[in-house]
């Protein structure tokens, strides 16, 4: 058998509130509720499972996205008013970037958890976002 991500717990404030937060974005479903969990399948087969918790630390979750759900989670990034930045550390609001030869941008749910989506998967040498290496979503 080989080796793949199930699921992973993502532990929230509200569960249901991040559960539907995050499944607004990426236009997929949340629930039904399963034990303690609100989850998200992914088309991958992945589960995100939405717990409530008391504290806990910020976590960063990334995304590979086709160009036209990109595109579609961006116009909902817009229309719903949500801080967007082209930088892992929250520089270039208002931005995307163009690594690896696509796109990306970062934006953090209610409990401050860091959402990525690209859509080219990272290469074998770092790149890093800079001023001009970014543009303007349209």
């Amino acid at each position: 058998m080989s080796v793949e991500l199930n699921h992973t717990v993502i532990p929230a404030k509200d569960k249901w509130q991040s559960a539907k937060f995050l499944s607004e974005i990426l236009a997929l479903p949340a629930g039904p509720q399963w034990g303690p969990f609100v989850p998200i399948r992914l088309t991958n087969g992945v589960t995100l499972d939405f717990v409530d918790s008391g504290g806990f630390e910020h976590h960063h979750y990334a995304f590979l996205v086709g160009d036209a759900e990109f595109d579609a989670a961006l116009a909902r990034i817009l229309a719903a008013n949500i801080d967007f930045y082209a930088d892992f550390n929250l520089d270039g609001r208002g931005r995307i970037n163009r690594l690896y030869g696509g796109r990306g941008f970062y934006f953090q749910d209610p409990n401050g958890h860091l959402f990525e989506l690209i859509t080219q998967p990272y290469g074998a040498v770092p790149e890093r976002w800079t001023e001009t290496a970014v543009d303007q979503p349209q």
